[in-house]
């Protein structure tokens, strides 16, 4: 079935929990490979409730449904010289699919963030509202379009990164920013894992405003991004290559291709062709040891390393995810790890979300019941019982 109204996917929930049925909830379906396979009785096609509904350069918020691509919104934004702060990341190459389908409600729904998330915030930063039908069928409406009102922040931030398990939001608003004039990219070439994280440890503690810190390891590529007023990065480079010159020399990487660069470490596209690609989070300072643990342990495997380090992709040749290894090493550093790509069949036997603490678990499950008590949306799409 399909609805283009938050009016007509109530009227979809609702007849479902009549029918006692489960829901799909699909937009351009781009990430419908990520996360458990859901088992539902029918699909809700949300793609046709799209457009942007209301702009305000001057006040930098954007108000649009759902079903927008990125696409059409990048680029009036780009028209203003404005752009979603929050860098989103284009999976495409990842998951198949078309880079120009991905719309904005299932970028929010898993609270997708790209290279400058370290330095701009996740998604759910940038949510100023939503509005959204519940799995009781209930519209509801939570923020609203001022910057500096904060009181309704944290349903939207809650609904960011749920894969429609709780609600399917149908609008959102986001807060928009100036686009950057210049951004220019300092590279270090074949430098030791310890040493990689030095060098990028002192960029990011230092005043030079970075705004993108990567290691390619496959590469031994180093990279770090500076952006603002084409004055303001000529002065930062020079200190950021001062600072730099101890770790090796220092190129630099302008306009066009430095941000052919970071597209492809926003992507991930160097992984495009691995059947199993890991997403792990852990303190950066932790780095270094575990993509050189996890690399030693499984042979053959690859990483990337962005957000400063604080996040690492791991591809595994082969099928097998070693889902007990690749766990136990996030474990160690202080993190956790999600299983981002793979076949549907490792998708249904192994926990793809890391793993919850039994208060945790609880607390989840909470709050499903309180938006979705009938298990309508999306259901076990996070968890199996959720």
């Amino acid at each position: 079935m399909a609805a283009t109204s938050a009016e007509e996917v109530a009227e979809a929930v609702k007849a479902a929990i009549a029918r006692d049925e489960r829901l799909e909830i699909i937009g351009a379906g781009t990430k419908r490979s990520l996360g458990r396979p859901v088992h539902a009785t029918d699909t809700l096609d949300v793609s046709g409730c799209k457009g942007i509904v209301s702009y305000e350069p001057s006040e930098l918020i954007l108000s649009a449904r759902a079903g927008t691509s990125l696409g059409e919104i990048e680029a009036l934004l780009a028209a203003n010289d404005q752009i979603l702060a929050f860098e989103p990341p284009d999976f495409g190459s990842l998951f198949g699919v078309s880079a120009a389908q991905a719309t904005l409600g299932g970028t929010v729904a898993v609270n997708a963030s790209g290279p400058r998330r370290f330095k701009a915030g996740a998604a759910r930063d940038h949510i100023l509202g939503v509005t959204a039908v519940s799995g009781r069928g209930e519209i509801f409406k939570a923020g609203g379009k001022v910057v500096k009102n904060v009181t309704g922040y944290d349903l939207p931030r809650l609904l960011a990164g749920s894969f429609g398990t709780l609600a399917v939001m149908t609008e959102i608003t986001m807060k928009v920013l100036p686009k950057p004039e210049r951004q220019s990219t300092l590279l270090l070439h074949r430098l030791d894992d310890n040493v990689v994280f030095r060098a990028l440890g002192a960029a990011l503690r230092s005043p030079w405003d970075v705004s993108g810190a990567a290691y390619l390891a496959e590469e031994q590529i180093t990279a770090l991004r500076v952006e603002g007023i084409s004055q303001s990065v000529d002065d930062r480079c020079t200190q950021l290559r001062k600072l730099l010159a101890p770790f090796g020399p220092v190129e630099t990487m302008e306009s066009q291709r430095s941000r052919e660069f970071w597209s492809r470490v926003e992507k991930v596209s160097a992984f495009a062709h691995s059947e199993i690609v890991w997403r792990l989070s852990f303190p950066p300072a932790e780095s270094a040891a575990a993509g050189r643990k996890l690399r030693e342990t499984i042979p053959g495997s690859r990483t990337i390393a962005d957000w400063g380090g604080s996040l690492l992709w791991l591809a595994l040749p082969g099928e097998d995810a070693l889902a007990e290894i690749v766990r136990a090493v996030a474990a160690r550093a202080g993190g956790h790890a999600m299983l981002f790509r793979a076949p549907m069949d490792h998708r249904e036997s192994i926990e793809v979300m890391p793993p919850l603490e039994p208060s945790l678990r609880a607390l989840n499950a909470r709050v499903k019941e309180q938006f979705d008590p009938k298990r309508v949306l999306n259901p076990g799409r996070m968890y199996r019982e959720i």
